[in-house]
């Protein structure tokens, strides 16, 4: 709408008002002096532009408080989450220090076992090396006692041997008498053999 168009609404509109008496009758003369203005092409063009700029201003208006909306909404949901994941790693944190601890427990107890297990073999083992030296150390008082054994049974074999030398020796000694006694058993059968002869011839 012009100035000049506004100028003429405003004069008709006074004169609407000053010639009409009654409040219906001011009504009518302000519809029929403002018809032709809202119905002229030039008001509807600065209506639809006046409507149109308020109508961009009023979506931009609600599109900043939208996007303001929209990141606070976004804040606070990345708030939550945050808060959320912090109490899911607490929660996680916490079940991962008793895990811990409980594993730790177990160690500890598997370290007392082999404790007991390596001081159980420690007395096994010195109990075993134990019977093990007395069992050697009666083995070699055993075959000390064969030895002293072996011993005298050489000196017995000496013995026979010695006593076997002094039967060959006798042996020896009674072969050269009996061969003597042999020769001189001859000697005289042969002696007397003779001696008969001669008696023999003699007579």
């Amino acid at each position: 709408m012009t100035p000049k168009n506004l100028q003429v609404f405003k004069s008709k509109f006074k004169g609407g008002v000053s010639t009409k008496g009654t409040f219906h009758g001011k009504l009518t003369s302000m519809k029929e002096n403002l018809s032709p203005i809202f119905q002229s092409e030039e008001f509807q063009k600065a209506l639809d532009r006046a409507v149109s700029e308020k109508l961009a201003q009023f979506v931009k208006e609600q599109e900043r408080r939208a996007e303001k909306v929209s990141l606070i909404e976004r804040i606070v949901r990345v708030e939550e989450a945050l808060q959320n994941q912090g109490n899911l790693i607490m929660v996680l944190q916490r079940e991962m220090d008793r895990r811990f601890e409980a594993l730790n427990d177990r160690f500890e107890a598997m370290d007392k076992r082999f404790e007991a297990l390596q001081r159980e073999m420690d007395r096994r083992f010195e109990a075993l090396q134990k019977e093990m030296d007395r069992r050697f150390e009666a083995m070699d008082a055993r075959f000390e006692a064969m030895g002293a054994r072996f011993e005298a049974i050489d000196t017995r074999f000496e013995a026979i041997d010695t006593r076997f030398e002094a039967m060959d020796s006798r042996f020896i000694s009674l072969e050269r008498r009996l061969s003597f006694l042999q020769w001189f058993m001859a000697g005289g059968f042969t002696f007397l053999s003779v001696l008969i002869t001669i008696v023999n011839l003699l007579k």
